[in-house]
């Protein structure tokens, strides 16, 4: 009984190297020619979703989730332009929902600021007033 294996030579195709060679040029590795190709498609879901909970102005979280979610669908149809569009159209509503949201956020903040601070100075008039005229002294006992 013969358990040697013996070794076969069998004809390459030459037609995927062929299509990855440029001529005149080297030949092109399958992953460069991936990552030349195609650059990914990003729908913004996850940011959608963060605005659609917390920062969402005139609906604009769940415009831009709208638009992800139909990116999204695009994507696994194949539908490539149609995709990078909507993703693009997803990313904007995002961008304008996330602006709008920090500068509410900043103007909530600059009117708390000011609340506080007249608050305090009304609260340091007052105890001027209750002590007649005289101003508070932390050292002197029953001053305040």
């Amino acid at each position: 009984m013969d358990t040697k294996y013996h070794s076969q030579m069998l004809p390459m195709q030459t037609s995927n190297y062929e299509r990855l060679c440029e001529p005149g040029k080297r030949p092109m590795n399958p992953q460069e020619l991936r990552k030349a190709s195609t650059s990914p498609l990003r729908d913004h879901i996850l940011w959608s979703l963060f605005n659609l909970f917390y920062c969402n102005p005139c609906c604009l979280g769940f415009i831009a989730l709208y638009y992800s979610i139909k990116a999204r669908d695009r994507k696994v149809l194949g539908d490539l332009e149609a995709a990078q569009e909507y993703g693009s159209k997803a990313r904007s509503f995002n961008i304008a929902a996330l602006c709008i949201t920090l500068v509410i956020l900043l103007i909530f903040i600059m009117i708390l600021c000011v609340l506080f601070s007249t608050a305090t100075r009304m609260y340091k008039e007052i105890k001027i007033q209750e002590n007649g005229g005289q101003k508070y002294n932390p050292f002197i006992p029953g001053s305040d």
